[in-house]
């Protein structure tokens, strides 16, 4: 769809859908905004304006355009508008035209990483950590659902009455959740995990506290050495982040196959195939789960598989691919702690539909993964990767593990922060030979409880 189309497909009514003004919240936003008509002829305009200008023009482009055109229109009939309400409703216009709207301020701010509407009068946003209240708003319920529409439309995907969910990414790879009426009581809800835009490394992840150099160059090690990884954690505890670093310790003469819901890996290796499922259509059939995905890449002939999450029956296909020779596979998956992993991958299996006894599917959970990577959000807003885990085989029905690195927490600085320190167990794990035979030896010093 040209972009021009996509102006005219949300290109708001007198009524419902006039653009919105971003005023702080003091001024209440529930009054007539005094540039209504104004805004909605000059949106009318810029659309007759813009259909002679090439659709592949780039946005920055774009933007730079709209704004001198509503500019030149307003110094030609809107003398009597202040010049910084001038450019202000020159921005707006830009914003709802080609980007995002209201939000499009804050998806710019590198500051801010995560943006949540909740209805058109509210929207939070998380900086540092923690979550603030903004003045930004929409002027109603029809300017949320346009922004929504915006944001899906491009990806082949809808969100309607029939379909009121939907999860979709922004092209810098930002994951976006939205649920609209009726399922959401308070109007439509727009949730955006912003994404770096330089992807983050491991360096970055040393600098932020979450690990020390130490502990960086063994799961570097480990990667190399084609271990299987889960990387666990709760909601917002930074799992894709670190699963984004541990690819980028994937050797660049590997073919690399990763299966996500909404693609957001930002792997820097040539040779990666991107794969990523689909929602039924309008008749609620053609959808493609991850576990077809899974099933379908084995034919692909990858070196590795990385699945961007397992959340049902696709862990049993990703559990019998590592035990079939796709070693060093990665995924990540929703767990508060390592043994609180292997129960919801238990889980996962169960519902794939199989009739398999427990001790079956621990005995392939086992023999399949062999490091736990447990990462967590502390109360400073900080992540912190917590538990580095073995899963070092059976013993009678239980599957034992074993902490190779722990964080211990040793209380609260003045300023709120977390203080505590990264601990080696002193623990050397079995799976070194496997290390070894890929030719990487880890010195004694790398699990010494007295270097971190």
């Amino acid at each position: 769809m040209s972009l021009l189309a996509r102006m005219e497909k949300h290109k708001m009514s007198d009524s419902e859908d006039s653009l919105s003004m971003n005023s702080p919240r003091k001024l209440s936003h529930h009054k007539k905004d005094p540039f209504v008509d104004l805004k909605t002829d000059l949106h009318r305009k810029i659309i007759e304006e813009l259909k002679e200008m090439a659709a592949d023009n780039d946005q920055e482009e774009m933007s730079a355009k709209i704004e001198e055109m509503v500019l030149d229109i307003l110094k030609k009939e809107g003398d009597h508008i202040p010049r910084l309400d001038r450019l202000r409703i020159a921005k707006e216009i830009s914003d709802d035209s080609i980007a995002f709207g209201p939000i499009t301020p804050l998806l710019n701010d590198p500051d801010i990483t995560e943006v949540m509407v909740n209805g058109p009068d509210n929207v939070y946003i998380e900086r540092k950590g923690k979550i603030e209240l903004t003045d930004v708003f929409f002027r109603n319920n029809n300017h949320v659902m346009h922004v929504i529409e915006k944001i899906v439309a491009p990806l082949g995907r809808r969100i309607d009455e029939s379909m009121p969910m939907v999860d979709a990414r922004l092209p810098d790879g930002s994951r976006v959740n939205a649920i609209i009426p009726p399922l959401s009581l308070k109007g439509p809800t727009i949730t955006i995990r912003k994404f770096f835009k330089d992807p983050v490394t491991v360096q970055n992840l040393i600098e932020f506290g979450t690990i020390t150099p130490q502990i960086a160059d063994f799961i570097d090690s480990c990667v190399k050495g084609r271990l299987n990884v889960v990387v666990s954690g709760g909601t917002g505890s930074g799992k894709t982040t670190t699963l984004n670093v541990l690819s980028s310790f994937i050797p660049e003469d590997e073919r690399i196959v990763t299966i996500e819901d909404a693609a957001e890996l930002q792997l820097r290796q040539k040779h990666v195939l991107t794969l990523e499922s689909r929602p039924p259509n309008i008749e609620g059939k053609g959808a493609i789960s991850i576990r077809d995905l899974v099933r379908n890449s084995l034919r692909m002939r990858p070196d590795r598989i990385v699945v961007g999450e397992v959340r049902s029956g696709e862990a049993l296909d990703m559990l019998q691919a590592m035990n079939t020779g796709h070693d060093g596979s990665l995924t990540t998956g929703h767990a508060n702690s390592p043994r609180d992993m292997l129960s919801r991958l238990e889980t996962m299996v169960l519902m794939a539909g199989m009739d398999l006894p427990i001790k079956a599917i621990r005995e392939q959970i086992s023999s399949a993964i062999n490091l736990i990577i447990q990462q967590s959000r502390m109360k400073d807003g900080s992540r912190k990767i917590t538990h580095i885990t073995e899963v070092q085989g059976m013993e009678g029905d239980i599957i034992v593990l074993q902490d190779i690195y722990v964080f211990k927490q040793e209380g609260i600085d003045e300023e709120g922060k977390i203080k505590g320190r990264f601990i080696a167990t002193g623990i050397r794990p079995k799976f070194l030979n496997q290390l070894e035979a890929y030719g990487i030896n880890l010195p004694f010093e790398t699990f010494d409880p007295s270097i971190l």
